[in-house]
């Protein structure tokens, strides 16, 4: 599964520069999946999605920082535990229900991400 971050998110940017994978972004901010990865132009995804590692997308918030699923790989390969949810002061880096994963699957998404 992945780690979400909660309206309670105070924005103080503790976790943003702990996450391998350069999954967290400030609330506003487009996002990229070539940003902190090796994902260069045209690929395709796990699930079988085309896309270009550098397309910007919408922020998936605009008032906190958030967390892009699709690159969250809850530290896996890299730490024991998700580094947000280890450094966040006030808690909010919490399981994402509506997304689950096995620790395999996060396993491959990592090493996708990082040729």
């Amino acid at each position: 599964m992945a780690i979400k971050i909660t309206d309670e998110c105070i924005n103080c940017g503790a976790c943003e520069p702990e996450c391998p994978n350069n999954a967290i972004y400030e609330g506003g901010n487009e996002w990229r999946f070539a940003d902190g990865t090796g994902l260069k132009g045209d690929f395709t995804t796990l699930k079988g999605e085309g896309m270009n590692a550098d397309e910007a997308h919408v922020p998936v918030a605009m008032d906190v920082y958030y967390i892009v699923s699709d690159k969250c790989t809850e530290c896996v390969g890299f730490h024991d535990e998700p580094q947000c949810a280890a450094v966040c002061p006030v808690d909010c880096c919490i399981d994402d229900e509506n997304h689950r994963e096995s620790k395999d699957e996060l396993l491959a998404k990592k090493t996708f991400m990082h040729l």
